[in-house]
């Protein structure tokens, strides 16, 4: 039997093997179910069209003979009246190189790393995102969040990482923690009952004097049954008569209604480490402005992004997403920087070239392509450095680094570059 990763290439085989077929067929859409198992599915004006009928049975044997109990002996091809009301609501892509041809994904999990919503209109949103955990994204968030207060802005930060909360414990002493969270919302929405709780899930740092630290928190001051709340928040909702509302755009909603109230100059956003549906909702569903890619150089990062840059890139989703990107070079240590931060340039600039930035024909100007050069220090590979202190390495909230004397100057001197490339961007959208 074939792997899973070895569907798409036996299709693609079988596809040119009957180039022939495939025309005469028309738009065909290739279910692939949460078993891995395939279906076609055709408009069925073709049913009693004797050529039509011929060509798709040759496809069908020809997928048959190679993905084997992956194509099930019956039921093999499904006629449409509409064949695209398959696709509603489903991830899917076009096959590359076969016009016409459309695989459906059908997952367990309602992620979907291939649909990048648009910027959004208001505020700028920002999102911290890193494929590992441990590298300091949620202490530079909190940075983030004081120095721009600092300069008079109006910061709202949401934490969502919902499977390891605690950024609001790093900005908001436990006395002034709101009552209710972003998971809770979640929750209560299912019901319709989220305006119970809607006042009472966000709350003023008061570590900044100049303009205002809005925290909206994973959870409330008490978390209550966390992990049976959890267990529910990713649901769709249904509404009689209405079609069911996948959790991330309940996610969306929720995130209008607190800009809509609070009207913040910039929201910067702490997304769950990894590929999973919270990420995929927080860098492709919200509307971010930009998604800031947390790096430190080794094998496990560049494994990791290069696994979610193939996945744009197959999906035809990279010219969506690549200028939105930004590498953040993080925990640069102490000792050799200049040469850290050089390897960590040079492998960003590899990945993205072989993934996500245009190849150039020698007969073509660059000015009609996305790439950069390694050195461009605004090209989206080029890290923004976050620098290792002691300091700020894992406190337990940021009160004691940043009710220092000097602090101004330590933020500076470990989060300036990620903050004047911060500032760059709220300028640019304002």
């Amino acid at each position: 039997m074939k792997t899973f990763d070895e569907i798409l290439p036996a299709l693609e085989e079988s596809l040119r093997e009957e180039a022939g077929n495939l025309a005469k067929i028309g738009k065909l859409i290739i279910n692939r179910d949460l078993n891995g198992r395939i279906r076609l599915v055709v408009d069925e004006k073709i049913e009693n069209d004797t050529d039509a009928q011929k060509a798709i049975d040759a496809v069908e044997r020809s997928i048959a003979g190679r993905l084997e109990s992956r194509f099930p002996g019956t039921g093999n091809v499904l006629y449409e009246f509409s064949p695209d009301t398959v696709l509603r609501g489903i991830p899917h892509f076009p096959l590359q190189g076969f016009p016409g041809v459309i695989i459906a994904d059908r997952l367990l999990a309602e992620s979907d790393w291939r649909s990048i919503a648009p910027p959004a209109t208001g505020a700028c949103r920002i999102v911290f995102f890193s494929i590992k955990g441990g590298v300091g994204r949620s202490t530079a968030l909190a940075a983030s969040a004081w120095a721009l207060a600092e300069e008079g802005k109006r910061v709202m930060v949401l934490d969502l990482d919902l499977e390891s909360p605690g950024l609001s414990g790093l900005l908001l002493p436990g006395a002034i923690c709101p009552k209710y969270g972003i998971t809770d919302w979640l929750v209560e929405d299912l019901i319709q009952n989220d305006g119970v709780i809607f006042s009472d899930m966000t709350a003023i740092s008061d570590l900044s004097h100049n303009g205002e630290i809005c925290i909206v928190p994973a959870h409330g001051k008490d978390a209550g049954e966390y992990i049976a709340k959890l267990g529910r928040a990713w649901m769709p909702k249904y509404k009689p008569g209405n079609s069911p509302e996948p959790w991330q755009n309940r996610l969306g909603r929720l995130l209008e209604k607190l800009e809509n109230q609070w009207h913040p100059d910039v929201i910067l956003i702490d997304s769950r480490a990894g590929i999973d549906e919270v990420s995929s909702a927080c860098i492709t569903s919200l509307g971010a402005e930009t998604v800031l890619l947390f790096a430190i150089d080794s094998d496990q990062t560049w494994i990791g992004y290069d696994i979610l840059f193939r996945h744009w890139l197959r999906n035809d989703a990279a010219q969506n997403i690549r200028g939105r990107l930004r590498m953040v070079g993080a925990l640069i240590p102490e000792i050799n920087q200049t040469e850290y931060l050089d390897g960590l340039c040079e492998h960003g600039w590899n990945i993205f070239t072989e993934r996500l930035y245009d190849p150039i024909p020698p007969d073509n100007s660059e000015d009609d392509y996305c790439n950069y050069d390694k050195t461009d220090s605004d090209a989206p590979h080029y890290p923004w450095p976050v620098r290792w202190n002691r300091g700020f390495a894992a406190p337990r909230n940021m009160y004691a680094p940043l009710q220092q004397a000097a602090v101004k100057e330590q933020v500076d001197s470990v989060f300036g570059g990620l903050i004047k490339g911060i500032e760059g961007i709220i300028g640019q959208n304002g």
